[in-house]
């Protein structure tokens, strides 16, 4: 046997644990291990009828002996890209294939690559992949599981917001940063007397904000599933400050939460997908307390940091045992399932499972959405995750 391994879409810490441990039991089987470079971009770049040195260098032999310490550094040592092969919009099209692969039937005006990608897992002899990666990047493992093509998912991202598990690698070191972070926050937001807020990462999920300003005791918390009305947030935030002896008060906003109109807030940038970047909803919640309320205020995006770095021991255990399940799984010729923990029990489910988006937070039950804080309410059986 032959194991594909990949990491696409953002890094997170507990990456390369999970790698280590894939290894480790493929090698217990006595199988090979070959890590694909940059994600799903790696096989798109490889051209069959191309230079074998350039295709050489998209994949490397992957053994454990030179694996030694990687669980404690965080990133991918086989990096990452953010690519999606059915919708690959023509700027990113590898030359040798704008007039080799059909157009999509995903999305207009981009390029379906799948018929490719399996084309080169054939070449390279890979009898089974597993990829790591978050719900854009496990869309394709689906995709090539309708093809029949031997895959394990293992879901990985900050926001923990794939569907069908309820914890992916890397949200407790997320959540544990975002934690120090803020509170390393407070003694500058309390030496000026400012209203401090602080912008996170999480896309549409308020899940990260919401865990994290709750362990921190954040006075106010801002989630994409509820909507800000300025005036309101700012009443609030300026109460709080009034209240406390030290005059200051922080606040947290996730990068997805939008304003009463609707309005999500933008950088200006798009990905790969065609997507625009979130980001900057904290410079809105500045400006208005600036300009129109007339209070001292900061704001400190942590945007990469919370992804950077050596995972906590949460993360490098379920890194480590979803590689041992996946391997597991491939013993098994259990194909087209995700490693996953439902209920707070190691389980499977279908691949399929991401094509469908995840359920917003049950906010009823966490969160008071008339104050803007967490309230996580009836906590007798619920999962340690929300």
């Amino acid at each position: 046997m032959k194991i594909g391994i990949l990491t696409s879409g953002g890094d997170v810490p507990g990456l390369n644990a999970c790698i280590k441990a894939i290894v480790k039991g493929a090698e217990q089987n006595g199988w090979d291990c070959v890590g694909i470079k940059r994600g799903w971009r790696g096989l798109l770049d490889y051209n069959p009828d191309g230079d074998p040195e350039i295709n050489s260098a998209l994949s490397r032999p992957l053994h454990l002996s030179e694996l030694s310490g990687v669980e404690n550094i965080g990133g991918t040592i086989l990096h990452t890209s953010r690519y999606n092969p059915v919708q690959i919009n023509a700027e990113f099209l590898p030359e040798f294939l704008k007039d080799n692969v059909p157009a999509s039937t995903f999305k207009e005006g981009t390029f379906d690559c799948t018929d490719h990608i399996l084309k080169i897992l054939d070449l390279m002899e890979i009898d089974a992949l597993i990829p790591i990666g978050g719900d854009g990047s496990l869309r394709f493992a689906a995709q090539l599981t309708k093809k029949n093509f031997p895959v394990i998912s293992i879901p990985k991202t900050m926001d923990n917001d794939v569907n069908g598990t309820d914890y992916c690698i890397g949200f407790s070191t997320c959540v544990t940063r975002c934690v120090n972070s803020i509170n390393k926050i407070r003694s500058t937001a309390a030496s000026h007397e400012r209203i401090a807020i602080i912008e996170l990462f999480g896309r549409h999920s308020g899940e990260p904000a919401l865990l994290s300003g709750h362990i921190a005791s954040a006075d106010r918390v801002l989630i994409p599933e509820v909507a800000i009305d300025l005036n309101h947030f700012s009443d609030l935030i300026i109460s709080d400050r009034v209240r406390n002896s030290e005059n200051y008060a922080v606040a947290v906003v996730a990068e997805g939460a939008k304003l009463k109109d609707g309005n999500i807030i933008y950088q200006g940038k798009k990905d790969q997908y065609g997507n625009e970047k979130l980001g900057g909803i904290g410079d809105i919640l500045y400006e208005d307390l600036q300009q129109n309320h007339n209070v001292s205020v900061l704001t400190q995006p942590l945007a990469y940091l919370l992804r950077s770095g050596e995972p906590d021991a949460l993360d490098k255990l379920v890194a480590g045992n979803f590689g041992a399940m996946a391997i597991q799984q491939i013993e098994k010729k259990n194909y087209g399932k995700m490693t996953a923990i439902i209920d707070g029990n190691y389980q499977l489910a279908d691949n399929d499972c991401v094509l469908t988006p995840q359920e917003n937070l049950i906010v009823s039950n966490v969160y008071d959405e008339k104050n803007y804080k967490p309230d996580i309410r009836n906590i007798l059986g619920r999962a340690m995750y929300l």
